[in-house]
């Protein structure tokens, strides 16, 4: 790196570069294809850009990251930023300029551009037996002939009205029971934890109550609330995981966690007030919106808000204090780091975590701002890196009840694998890393408008179509300037690999066909790094002003990631015994949107009817939510955690060979019957010299 440059890391969208050193972090942002809210024009006014400068060395991106390493503060952000943040690092990005080496955490308000999380709840069966279960009954007052203790008598009427005995009450709840007997006239409704808990009580007759199931991905996390008597998903929120600073995938935390001597804390509060803002958005839903109301002319003091309600629409207008249980589903190492469990072994050979069983935890003890009584169910997990979320994926798909044999990849940073039927499952966890959504990938970015989410090359041309988040009609009918593309995004990173290939402007072993691609506009070596690239969007398409392109660095990445998850697919087969599957299900945000098509083409798993080849979208969050609307399959995911045989890829005898075989496209020598036909057969059935096309011959 030369001394007029300098690395920024932006966070969480994993974008990184070489900027200008003495560039302010608004312009940085620019350079790099990050968006920050700059809604003043980088005049200091507005307070929308807060972003957040990380301390500490971050091992996974090897610099030190210092606020030394910026300018100094100054006093046009006291407006904007307390006391408090300044302490933690918080800066406006107009202001700051990089003097250095840095991290810099963008904050979901300050983000303009923001990431599309394709996590909405699909319609599953569901048995209705919630954990939390409401009862409303009418008691007598106290007499001089009947003067029990205010407890005692409502246990009395649980048990004459509904047969709840031997209940017992946490003691915060205890503190409002004399109160919200008598306010109504000693008619009570009270929520009962498992039938043996009093975890709350309100005053008259209640019908509702409301709970939350979690999904926290490495990357992304995912609520869904729910009205826990009727199982309807009132609504949907969903926030990036912010300890994506500190690394895209797992191993870079326990790392951060061993080598920074408060860097648990640091990642378990980060996590926790993740959660509670994921809270916070999911019951601010269940108001009308607000709009800033007009001052007068020359009124001074705060802004004041007013509520815009939709015409004809009802709100719930719902506390914090309903949501009154919540069930978590996360994978190992986050599980032990937002628990506060040393990570530090689940990432050591033989990988074992502290706890494989569920945990119930009152809510107030992770400081999660719910109804304080309530309880936290935490998933089990089933190995040191497959935990619950994979216990989730479980709960929603059922591969246990079934003969078929089923695989069910749920793809995301960290790739997790699950085949088996009624008589056996296998589950194995690979190091896909974070190439497939966007990470390590020269144009790699979150899906966020602008990211090209999918794309065809042209077989004969090679020219290239694609499709950008956020603009409906593809390059093909559109003007250059009209597309504004950024970067690449996980559907079109699946996208981009099946096409370059089908098309034959890479080989089966994933290099470039030099002799097609000879004289192409779209093809060249990179002058800075030597490295051959292919454009996808030129400059002119771009918002970046810069072309996007795709290199061959870019691909071996893919590659990788690609032949992880078909060599553990292909290991998984050998211990099952079995030489195809049945059903084919694609879990995670890559379920939404995947083509299934091309996840065959670029040999994702092995072959299968493309017909038998499903989208599931989040199954983990489905198996959450399964987890808090029906109490036994509380009870099945601990069974699923420990009936699930673990198979550890990286010690099997073939694993590298396997992994190899894997690397090429679809693969080096497993046969793809069902996509002849799909795939030109000069391609699917090329020699060692690559693809040829029968006219070029």
């Amino acid at each position: 790196m030369s001394d007029d440059k300098v690395m920024v890391i932006f966070q969480p969208s994993g974008r990184r570069g070489e900027v200008p050193k003495g560039s302010n972090i608004i312009e940085a942002s620019r350079l790099l294809g990050v968006d920050i809210e700059a809604l003043c024009g980088e005049k200091k006014v507005c307070g929308k850009c807060v972003v957040r400068i990380e301390e500490g060395h971050f091992e996974k991106y090897n610099i030190q990251s210092s606020m030394d390493n910026v300018s100094s503060w100054k006093e046009e952000e006291a407006k904007f930023i307390n006391e408090e943040r300044k302490k933690k690092g918080f800066r406006l990005g107009c202001v700051a300029k990089i003097n250095g080496d840095i991290l810099v955490f963008v904050p979901e308000e300050s983000r303009a551009g923001k990431q599309i999380v394709s996590k909405a709840a699909r319609d599953i069966h569901i048995d209705h037996n919630p954990a939390v279960k409401v009862y409303t009954v009418q008691l007598q007052g106290p007499t001089f002939e009947n003067k029990i203790g205010d407890f005692e008598r409502l246990c009395n009427g649980l048990e004459r009205e509904y047969g709840l005995t031997d209940l017992t009450i946490d003691i915060l709840t205890l503190r409002q029971l004399p109160m919200a007997l008598r306010e109504e006239n000693w008619l009570v409704t009270v929520s009962v934890w498992n039938d043996t808990e009093i975890v709350r009580v309100r005053p008259g007759r209640i019908e509702a109550s409301y709970g939350i199931a979690i999904d926290v991905g490495t990357t992304t996390c995912a609520g869904y609330l729910c009205n826990l008597q009727t199982m309807e998903v009132i609504g949907t929120a969903s926030l990036m995981n912010p300890q994506c600073k500190y690394g895209e995938d797992v191993m870079a935390r326990i790392t951060f966690s061993m080598t920074t001597p408060d860097g648990l804390q640091r990642m378990s509060d980060d996590i926790i007030e993740g959660l509670n803002d994921l809270i916070g958005k999911s019951i601010a839903d269940t108001h009308p919106p607000k709009k800033k109301k007009k001052k007068k002319k020359g009124e001074k003091g705060p802004d004041v808000y007013e509520e815009v309600p939709e015409e004809g629409k009802t709100y719930l207008r719902l506390a914090k204090e309903d949501i009154e249980d919540i069930t978590i589903g996360f994978n190992t190492a986050m599980n032990h780091i937002l628990l506060g469990l040393n990570p530090e072994y689940v990432g050591l050979a033989p990988f074992p975590p502290v706890i494989h069983h569920s945990i119930d935890i009152r809510a107030r003890d992770l400081k999660l701002d719910i109804n304080p009584s309530s309880y936290v169910f935490v998933l089990p997990n089933e190995a040191g890196f497959v935990g619950g979320d994979n216990v989730g994926v479980l709960l929603a798909e059922e591969p246990y009840k079934h003969d078929e044999t089923q695989l069910i990849i749920d793809i995301g940073t960290n790739g997790e694998l699950i085949l088996g039927n009624r008589h056996k499952l296998v589950s194995s966890s690979c190091a896909t890393g974070p190439a497939m959504e966007g990470a390590q990938l020269s144009f790699g970015m979150r899906a966020a408008p602008g990211a090209i989410e999918r794309i065809e090359i042209d077989p004969e041309t090679h020219d290239v179509d694609y499709k950008v988040i956020g603009r409906e009609a593809t390059r093909k009918f559109s003007k250059p300037e009209e597309m504004k593309a950024k970067g690449i995004c996980g559907s079109g990173i699946l996208d981009v690999l099946a096409e370059l290939y089908s098309s034959g402007v890479i080989t089966k072993t994933g290099v470039f066909n030099k002799k097609a691609l000879k004289g192409h506009p779209r093809y060249r070596k990179n002058a800075d790094t030597g490295q051959p690239e292919f454009i996808l969007a030129f400059k002119e398409e771009s918002s970046i002003d810069k072309d996007i392109v795709i290199t061959q660095k870019d691909i071996r990445q893919i590659q990788l990631a690609k032949g992880a998850l078909y060599a553990g697919c292909k290991l998984m087969m050998k211990r099952m015994g079995v030489e195809k599957v049945d059903k084919v299900k694609i879990a995670g945000a890559f379920g939404t949107h995947v083509d299934r098509t091309k996840a065959l083409v670029m040999g994702l798993f092995p072959d299968c009817k493309i017909e038998n080849i499903f989208g599931v979208g989040n199954a983990a969050g489905d198996g959450c939510r399964a987890a808090l609307l029906n109490v036994q399959k509380r009870v099945e995911a601990n069974w699923c955690s420990r009936n699930v045989e673990y198979l550890e890829l990286t010690v099997e005898p073939t694993f590298e060979q396997d992994f190899m075989e894997a690397m090429q496209l679809p693969h080096m020598v497993d046969k793809f019957p069902n996509l002849e036909g799909v795939v030109p057969d000069y391609v699917l059935n090329q020699g060692p010299k690559g693809p040829i096309r029968p006219d070029k011959k």
